[in-house]
């Protein structure tokens, strides 16, 4: 499913208009992105919770050379599948 399908289901299941499902998913996406950014977790009761998790620095190996690098420390964005939707799944 690519992110127009979404938006057909959200607009079939609310019944609204795709450009207002669209909307909302756009400022849904934001939000958490935001709240992320923030250094906030966004916790979807039932669905989920995203988080940024930190990664500290390693060394790591060029497959090509076998060479030996620093790969520095990052943030991921990490999630958590809620008890509901792990359920669904399976």
């Amino acid at each position: 499913m690519n992110k127009s399908d979404l938006i057909a289901k959200i607009a079939e299941g609310a019944d609204i208009s795709k450009k207002t499902a669209g909307d909302a998913l756009d400022a849904m996406t934001a939000s958490i992105t935001g709240a992320l950014k923030d250094g906030d977790s966004v916790a979807l009761i039932g669905f989920g919770t995203f988080s940024v998790r930190e990664r500290s620095a390693r060394k790591g190996r060029n497959p090509q050379t076998g060479e030996t690098i620093d790969i520095a420390a990052g943030k991921n964005v990490g999630f958590k599948a809620g008890k509901e939707l792990k359920e669904a799944v399976q």
